[in-house]
């Protein structure tokens, strides 16, 4: 899938093992398509959170 590149930008992100293990259960636990979704999902949480703080 070609990306937007007007509306996304892709990054390089380094992640500790353990991490992403745990971001593999989040992603097959709430059986989303792919591990990026998981991991915008898991920011766009965590985003909310620090908002609501």
């Amino acid at each position: 899938m070609a990306v937007d590149k007007s509306k996304n930008t892709q990054i390089l992100v380094t992640f500790p093992n353990e991490m992403l293990e745990e971001i593999k259960k989040y992603w097959h636990e709430n059986q989303l398509d792919n591990r990026n979704e998981a991991i915008r999902q898991l920011v766009a949480s965590g985003l909310k959170k620090e908002q609501s703080e």
